[in-house]
């Protein structure tokens, strides 16, 4: 658990100091390079540091195991953390249409934009190669650790750079072409404001299973019925019930035993059934195990 914690708080706590600088340096760009969309841009890189304060901070609560008030450990403060990551996310979007919008709007009734300068896409294009970088980085630990809010986290600096490209693109066509053409900015900002919406209600909806306590899919359930069905000893496996905490899984299960074994022999089937879940699911896989006998057998 402290190498997960701790690699996972790391390409945070480095995320969050390149949002700082990539902030500072959009904001100078947006400001002297005469640029709304630069100074957009650095508002959603600001929103990409609120999102790495959020998620180190329940980083370090989910990495605290059990304690008197959790019994099952502090797992789901990671799903709260992606649920609300994936909220930030939506909410940047909306922005982002709105503010593209009113720019389109704006030339459409014949108003012009100040032209941007060199300064701002340069910027532009360096926010899109560092934030990819960040974004492969962030979303290969998450997904090496099973981290869902990491993911989640990932996707914010994804869309920062898709953000970049859209201002990218916008500078580039009004330096290059002037006039109308500058629209080119808030269209393509109204374009990636709808994948970031769609990406973040995605991201959402197995956070918010999880906080209800949703089973596991029918194919993981199946797949935890045969493993238990091939230990020996175990004569049938019913009442199955499972959900999922943070990274790790609950397992609560019913097997059928034959009614002479004895409690020892018993012990030990539980104990084969709960190696071969954790060799399957992991090690922090939490499972309780209710033996009975078979009233079949005689």
């Amino acid at each position: 658990m402290s190498s997960r914690k701790t690699e996972l708080s790391r390409v945070t706590i480095w995320g969050a100091v390149i949002n700082t600088v990539l902030s500072g340096l959009k904001l100078v760009a947006g400001i002297f390079g005469r640029s709304s969309a630069m100074i957009a841009d650095a508002v959603h890189s600001l929103s990409d540091l609120v999102s790495d304060m959020i998620v180190l901070v329940m980083i370090n609560i989910s990495a605290k195991g059990r304690d008197k008030g959790h019994d099952y450990g502090h797992g789901k403060f990671e799903t709260l953390a992606t649920l609300f990551a994936s909220l930030l996310l939506i909410g940047v979007a909306i922005k982002l249409m709105q503010h593209g919008l009113a720019d389109i709007r704006s030339v459409m009734s014949g108003e012009s934009l100040e032209t941007p300068s060199v300064f701002a896409a340069a910027i532009a294009f360096l926010s899109v190669v560092v934030k990819e970088i960040l974004y492969q980085w962030t979303n290969r630990v998450g997904k090496k650790f099973s981290c869902e809010t990491l993911s989640a986290n990932a996707w914010h600096h994804r869309t920062d750079a898709l953000s970049s490209v859209g201002a990218l693109i916008g500078i580039g066509g009004a330096i290059l072409l002037g006039g109308k053409w500058i629209m080119l900015d808030p269209l393509v900002s109204c374009i990636i404001s709808v994948v970031i919406f769609i990406v973040a209600v995605k991201m959402s909806i197995p956070a918010l299973l999880e906080l209800t306590d949703a089973s596991l899919p029918d194919e993981v359930e199946n797949e935890i019925i045969r493993i238990i069905s091939g230990v020996e000893g175990v004569l049938d496996v019913h009442d199955l019930k499972t959900r999922r905490l943070g990274p790790q899984i609950i397992v609560d299960v019913h097997i059928v035993v034959a009614p002479e074994m004895t409690v020892a022999k018993s012990h030990d089937v539980t104990i084969e059934v709960e190696e071969k879940l954790r060799c399957e699911f992991g090690f922090e896989t939490q499972i309780s195990i209710h033996v009975e006998p078979s009233v079949d057998a005689k």
